[in-house]
């Protein structure tokens, strides 16, 4: 999923960004995170509203940023 943000997919580039960008504030969905690209917050919002096959990907990030 990290590839598809256009952002570093190995393991030290995910965990990197975790430790960056985390906590999110309380209340604040993932795609609506203030570090996202409107292209970012874009894929993210539809993949979830859809259910799609990154859904489960998208609810473990956002699990782990909050």
């Amino acid at each position: 999923m990290f590839a598809q943000l256009g952002l570093p997919s190995d393991p030290a580039g995910i965990e990197g960004f975790i430790a960056t960008h985390r906590p999110l504030e309380n209340g604040t969905a993932l795609y609506r995170a203030p570090f996202w690209s409107p292209a970012q917050r874009n894929f993210l919002k539809e993949e979830i509203i859809e259910d799609a096959d990154w859904a489960p990907a998208i609810d473990e990030l956002n699990m782990r940023l909050h």
